[in-house]
């Protein structure tokens, strides 16, 4: 008897892989291999298990990959300072890569022809998702069913699934489409799509409502090795361990919601809200350290670095030459980042109260308004007359033309 050839689908648990594993043993003559890898995602990893081979599928791979994906993925944009948009913390980007990582190697692994995902075809997860496989395996066949399925929108996707007896996540009356890993916790679809509508105090699942946090302050003191954070308060923490214990003390104080329209990398915009209590603390006090380590000109340009940095990840390019190029840039900056950074946590936001570093590029006998005997201030006259000699000598010709210009008039009028 001639086996079957094999399909690994990116399993979740979802509404829609939850009826891709159906459609594909209905529309393919495969064995579909279920693979959960879990990046955070929680108690839908519980009910991914129960769920896959009661779908059809012939076997289930969970593979937990949280420390790494905190370490190799979270880490390296965090170092970056890479924010897409000047707000998005890349969550779901970065997330991407390493789960089309692991689809390659189980497929490899169970000598599978091919990859399938539930990436609809509006959105930016298909190219995150099928980039990282031709990178890692550019002979693998990629099957994306919602581009060529006949199921149109989520409704259909619901009738299709309670057709076969496939329990769902959601329902038609409230049909949210959420994303968690141990980064974040996104929300899309339904009421969300609409720009004006606000979203209720219901909607968050990680953070308490800025209005509803404690009245009183919490603070908190990030120590940071090479840009990498290694202690809360003084007490080390594991990579996913330290991350996992600020989106605790985060989202207790309603710090890190995030609600924006963004440009899609398909060309339209689409409108998010995410929870990142654990970033947005680790955002602001790697940047400050970066302020008090790094010199003006190197700030600089990491900040264009940044926005390239975020633009790739959010457009699937992670394994590109030019992520690795900027990677060894930014590690290069990441020497000097090391020190400690105060925070204050209250109702929302995150301030910044106090840095230090024993890179300090800060020197308060140089900035003191005070008495000193390091600067002399007279030198700043020949500084300013050579840094302002391109603006005099432009302004002495515009005033020779004018004068010229003046001689030339009366000559006219004589």
């Amino acid at each position: 008897m001639v086996s079957k050839k094999k399909v690994v689908l990116a399993y979740s648990g979802g509404l829609d892989t939850s009826i891709i594993i159906p459609w594909l043993k209905e529309n393919y003559d495969y064995e579909v291999i279920a693979a959960c890898v879990d990046v955070g995602q929680g108690t839908e990893i519980e009910a991914a298990k129960k769920k896959a081979v009661k779908s059809g599928a012939s076997k289930l791979y969970v593979e937990d990959v949280k420390e790494e994906f905190v370490k190799d993925y979270i880490f390296p944009t965090l170092k970056a300072g890479a924010v897409y948009e000047g707000k998005y913390l890349l969550g779901t980007s970065f997330a991407r890569p390493l789960i089309a990582k692991k689809l390659v190697e189980i497929a490899h692994k169970e000598g599978a022809e091919a990859i399938a995902h539930g990436a609809t075809g509006k959105g930016n997860d298909q190219v995150r998702f099928e980039l990282t496989i031709k990178a890692l395996s550019p002979n693998m066949k990629i099957i994306a069913p919602w581009r060529i399925w006949d199921i149109k929108s989520r409704e259909e996707s619901i009738d299709y699934a309670v057709a076969r007896g496939i329990p769902v996540p959601v329902t038609k009356a409230h049909p949210y489409s959420m994303d968690r890993n141990v980064w974040h916790l996104s929300h899309e679809g339904s009421d969300l799509e609409d720009p004006w509508f606000t979203p209720d105090d219901s909607t968050y699942l990680l953070t308490i409502p800025p209005e509803k946090a404690p009245d009183k302050p919490t603070h908190l003191e990030l120590y940071f090795e090479k840009g990498i954070p290694k202690t809360i308060n003084g007490m080390e923490y594991s990579p996913l361990a330290l991350l996992e214990k600020l989106n605790e003390i985060g989202g207790q104080n309603g710090v890190g919601i995030i609600d924006m329209v963004e440009n899609r990398l398909v060309g339209m915009k689409s409108r998010g809200v995410y929870e990142c209590p654990g970033g947005t603390i680790l955002y602001n006090a790697h940047n400050e350290l970066e302020r008090l380590t790094l010199d003006r000109q190197t700030s600089f340009f990491k900040d264009t670095v940044a926005n390239q940095y975020a633009q790739l990840v959010y457009d699937g390019l992670w394994y590109t030459p030019l992520k690795k190029a900027l990677d060894a840039f930014v590690d290069s900056t990441q020497e000097t980042v090391t020190g400690t950074v105060k925070l204050k946590l209250y109702k929302g936001s995150c301030t910044v109260c106090g840095s230090k570093s024993p890179y300090s590029l800060y020197s308060q006998e140089f900035v003191t308004f005070g008495e000193d005997e390091v600067y002399n201030q007279q030198d700043a006259e020949g500084f300013i007359n050579l840094f302002g000699l391109p603006l005099k000598v432009r302004a002495l010709m515009e005033e020779k033309l004018n004068q010229k210009s003046k001689i030339q008039r009366k000559i006219k009028a004589v």
